[in-house]
Parts: structure tokens; C-alpha cells; sequence
């Protein structure tokens, strides 16, 4: 029996991004080579990340930014929909690329994420989505 208490939810979700960072698809492999120590004019990501109740394929924090690595069965998908949506609401950006593109132009994906990342890095944070309302701003 599973434990649904969010400690035992928070545990079966590391598990699941454990196993999923020892399996990498093929595009995947190819993306964190592009993507890991750094590599990518320096920006920081972490791959399989646990973000509440969902696991993002790669995250850079400094930027809020999530870049997903999707397959066919991910086009047109409600359930990428809802979940982009709430991730969206809690700070991120997120960049979807397919896995074709990934495998037979990563460079050209390289070069479409480094130029968002360098967006928010001059000046367009997403690290505040929404102004706080008139009271709550300490003015």
C-alpha cells in the first residue's frame, strides 16, 4: 500500500526522479550533455527535479527556467497543458523541445535556450510573475 501523505508522496517522487536520471531517454542523454557542469555559458541545471507534485526533465534555478524533452505522446497533451500552467503560476518558464529536435539539431536548441536565459538575465526575471497587490507591497 502507498502512503498518501505528502511526506510519502514527497519520497515516492524522489524515487521516481531518481530512476528517471538512471534512464535518460536518448534525448535526454544528449540534452544534459549540453546542459550539465555548467557547460551552457555557465547557467546551472539540476535534471529530474522534483517541483511539488511533478518532475521537471531539467531546471535552471537561478533563472526559473524548465526545459522539457518530449516525445510524440506528449503533442496536443492536456495533461502538459494543466501542468505547464501551474508551473508557470509558481515562477517558471518552460521550453519544450521534441525529441528530433533535440537529437538531430542540439545545437539549435543550445542556442534557443541560452538566448532565453540571457533574456531573464538581463532584467526580464521571471521570479516575480505577478505583482503583489497595492496593500502587500510594504509601501
Amino acid at each position: 500500500m502507498r502512503d498518501t501523505s505528502e511526506h510519502g508522496q514527497r519520497q515516492f517522487l524522489r524515487g521516481r526522479a531518481k530512476t528517471m536520471r538512471s534512464e535518460p531517454t536518448d534525448a535526454e542523454h544528449r540534452l544534459w550533455q549540453v546542459l550539465r557542469g555548467k557547460r551552457l555559458s555557465g547557467y546551472k541545471f539540476k535534471r529530474q527535479v522534483p517541483i511539488d507534485r511533478n518532475i521537471a526533465d531539467f531546471v535552471c534555478f537561478q533563472c526559473r527556467m524548465i526545459i522539457e524533452a518530449d516525445g510524440s505522446q506528449h503533442v496536443d497533451s492536456e495533461y502538459d497543458t494543466r501542468r505547464d500552467a501551474y508551473l508557470r503560476s509558481q515562477g517558471f518558464e518552460i521550453m519544450r523541445f521534441s525529441n528530433y529536435d533535440i537529437l538531430t539539431n542540439d545545437e539549435g536548441v543550445a542556442e534557443m535556450i541560452l538566448a532565453a536565459l540571457e533574456t531573464y538575465q538581463d532584467g526580464a526575471s521571471p521570479l516575480s510573475p505577478t505583482p503583489l497587490p497595492q496593500g502587500e507591497r510594504g509601501l
